[in-house]
């Protein structure tokens, strides 16, 4: 406790000296944003723009969309820099900014994904009943839970991480993450770790039994109908259980990864399984929607055909 201190910049450490090989990393890493940003606007602008779009699944999509593009800007700018940079120092303002975006994009994309499959339930379980209960207020109310939830447990989250005394500084990551910050305390940190369950439990662990409790009932529903319904059902349901199954499976690989002593990997196989799970769904996301779902697909193919036509 004695040498505990409010330490004023936090230094990353896990990132390699590649010397000159760092100027292709950037450049791929820079065309990986590029993508990134360029895909999902593009869906968030197809949805936007035709109206035969403005449904409840579309508009959560979009919103999807909208938290990719939210994560990736709190991650791919700073990691640019520090590609380019012999020094990864980063602020004690930057680093706790930083945790709030990326652990508010992970509770984001949960939550998102739940209210994405309460919809489906409703499309496939309650059909006759679809138009009035996903009317466009619930639709808001649904989308505005969806994101202020997460946003007031990740915040009393980092709220109860910025004050602590640390004792160290370095965080051995690509970037900052509040339980390796709270690691780093000379203090008791008990509640910390309390309400570091909670958010688990609340944006976690809750929103990936609702999505298996509602596809159970689709499953059932399906399994006494007819092929053709179930052709429908799947090709609807099919780029959501894509993109769940791709976030659940990247987000088990970071709990997993937290539980290991980072230092004794090997430092590239720590930085991809650092950032895996806030890379590969952006990157996939628009993929699995633009190309499954035909309805935003026929408009993405007849929107760069207007924007090639007019280059």
């Amino acid at each position: 406790m004695e040498n505990a201190t409010v330490q004023p910049d936090f230094d990353l450490t896990v990132f390699l000296d590649i010397g000159n090989y760092r100027y292709p990393v950037f450049v791929l890493c820079l065309l990986l944003y590029t993508f990134i940003l360029s895909a999902n606007v593009v869906i968030m602008l197809v949805i936007f723009r035709e109206r035969t779009l403005h449904q409840p699944m579309y508009i959560f999509i979009s919103c999807l969309c909208l938290n990719s593009l939210y994560g990736s800007a709190g991650l791919f700018p700073r990691l640019l820099m520090d590609i380019l940079s012999d020094h990864h120092l980063i602020s004690r303002a930057a680093c706790f900014t930083q945790i709030y975006i990326i652990y508010t994009y992970v509770s984001y994309e949960l939550t998102l994904l739940s209210v994405m499959a309460y919809d489906r339930y409703v499309a496939v379980c309650h059909p006759l009943y679809y138009s009035t209960k996903m009317t466009c207020r619930t639709v808001t109310k649904l989308a505005a839970l969806a994101w202020i939830y997460p946003a007031f447990f990740v915040g009393t989250t980092v709220y109860l991480s910025v004050g602590l005394p640390l004792c160290d500084n370095r965080i051995h990551k690509v970037f900052c993450a509040a339980w390796l910050v709270v690691r780093l305390s000379c203090v008791d940190t008990t509640l910390n770790n309390i309400v570091g369950m909670l958010l688990t439990a609340a944006t976690g662990f809750a929103p990936l039994f609702y999505v298996l409790y509602t596809y159970l009932r689709i499953v059932i529903v399906c399994w006494k109908c007819s092929s053709e319904f179930k052709g429908k059902v799947l090709q609807k349901c099919l780029p959501h259980v894509v993109s769940f199954a791709i976030y659940a499976i990247t987000a088990f690989c970071d709990v997993v990864l937290s539980r290991f002593d980072l230092e004794e990997l090997n430092p590239t196989v720590a930085i991809i399984l650092s950032l895996e799970f806030v890379v590969i769904p952006p990157v996939l996301n628009p993929l699995v929607y633009g190309l499954k779902l035909p309805e935003i697909r026929r408009h993405v193919l007849r929107l760069l055909s207007r924007t090639k036509h007019h280059v």
